[in-house]
């Protein structure tokens, strides 16, 4: 596990929800053509990590390393698992009498199976995956190369151990692979040592760099970083992707190879840099219409396309609400902001909110909560202690519209502060 990479010095990356960005000034291409040639796919080798980025960038990889992108994987130790492990608060007692156990064992973290007080099975925490805002799931590396999901989860929103989304609720399972698709949206960079079409897959854990950094949304910096350190005072950046000189179709491709639903690839996982076609890497789903089928968690594109205000844009994008660089979860204020930057009276044919003439400027900061409320996710659906139900994480959904119930809510809240 040392071996693995975990780039803490990263600058850009993708949240949205969303992708990198546009504040890398003192790289900024002057060239306004941003096609990207990527005829050889990167290895390993081609990626810089995101601490060559700080030496120039300081201040964007400062604030970058705190948002959820960077976050999205790291390795397991004490301070990146945020669940529990003292005593009464580390078990997960199946219906079926089965027991996992969460333990911590010198500096190791392991998710333990016992059945009748006998020990089935256990496995090593080697990978976080997610940044904690709703929940964590684990990997462990088995038999050297491959890499399994562990049944436990850690869900955020009710503080303790549950079962991992999408496995059996009566036994604990340490059956599910972990494919190079997974990791594309879960890091920056995984080599894959199998051979192409095999199963399961098989990765080198020497080459891995975790979380989603600077390279995922700028292209592998290698070069870019070794020319600018033998030409110092060229301000010109060479050898780097710079997504504010996108085309609207490039900037949203780049957020929907992870935001995007359920691409089936064409080419290998890790192939498409930003600023290339997606459709080129991916076949898109276009059988489904409308939003209905459409899950919060996973495809906000798909639900921000089906928005009014992404249908009467000509450049609306998910950077134009999200600054990947920042973290800026919860902060309902600061998104809502951005709504009105289109929507204030001094924008031509803008809808404003017919809410203000009544409750005044108190309504501006509730853009969000009225029209991109929190709803379930069936994705995300786990069952916690003592259930026999599943319980759905909740997340802001980018279908933009008017929400009766939610918009009461909010009325009635601001009407009784």
């Amino acid at each position: 596990m040392k071996n693995i990479i975990k780039y803490r010095s990263s600058t850009a990356a993708v949240l949205i929800i969303f992708g990198c960005i546009f504040f890398f000034a003192e790289c900024v291409n002057n060239q306004t053509d941003q096609k990207v040639n990527n005829a050889v796919a990167a290895t390993f080798s081609d990626y810089a990590g995101d601490a060559s980025c700080a030496n120039c960038h300081k201040d964007i990889y400062e604030s970058h390393i705190k948002t959820a992108h960077f976050h999205t994987s790291e390795i397991a130790t004490a301070n990146s698992i945020k669940g529990s492990f003292a005593a009464k608060k580390n078990k997960f007692v199946f219906n079926t009498g089965g027991v996992m156990v969460m333990e911590h064992r010198a500096d190791s973290f392991f998710q333990t199976a016992y059945v009748n007080g006998v020990l089935k099975k256990s496995e090593s925490f080697d990978i976080v995956m997610g940044s904690g805002k709703k929940g964590q799931s684990y990997l462990s590396w088995i038999h050297n190369n491959r890499l399994v999901q562990l049944p436990m989860t850690y869900f955020t929103d009710s503080a303790q151990w549950c079962t991992s989304p999408g496995y059996p609720d009566q036994i604990a399972a340490f059956n599910r692979p972990i494919t190079s698709r997974c990791l594309e949206c879960h890091t920056t960079y995984v080599e894959k040592i199998s051979e192409p079409d095999k199963d399961p897959e098989l990765f080198d854990k020497s080459k891995m760099i975790l979380g989603v950094g600077c390279e995922k949304c700028h292209g592998p910096a290698a070069k870019h970083v070794a020319f600018q350190t033998q030409n110092p005072s060229v301000t010109t950046a060479k050898y780097i992707i710079n997504p504010s000189k996108f085309t609207r179709q490039q900037s949203l491709d780049m957020c929907a190879v992870c935001h995007g639903g359920r691409l089936q690839k064409s080419k290998p996982s890790f192939s498409f840099v930003a600023g290339e076609n997606l459709a080129d890497y991916f076949t898109i789903d276009t059988a489904k219409s409308g939003f209905s089928y459409v899950d919060v968690h996973g495809n906000q594109l798909g639900l921000l396309a089906a928005s009014k205000c992404f249908k009467m844009s000509k450049t609306l994008t998910c950077v134009t609400c999200h600054n990947s660089h920042n973290n800026e979860q919860g902060q309902e204020a600061v998104f809502s902001q951005r709504c009105q930057t289109c929507h204030n009276n001094s924008h031509a044919g803008a809808v404003t909110c017919k809410m203000t003439a009544e409750l005044g400027d108190n309504i501006r900061d509730k853009c969000v909560s009225c029209h991109m409320p929190l709803q379930k996710s069936l994705a995300i659906s786990v069952l916690l202690q003592g259930h026999t139900t599943l319980t759905q994480a909740s997340m802001h959904t980018h279908l933009i519209t008017v929400y009766p119930e939610e918009t009461q809510k909010v009325l009635n809240f601001i009407k009784h502060k």
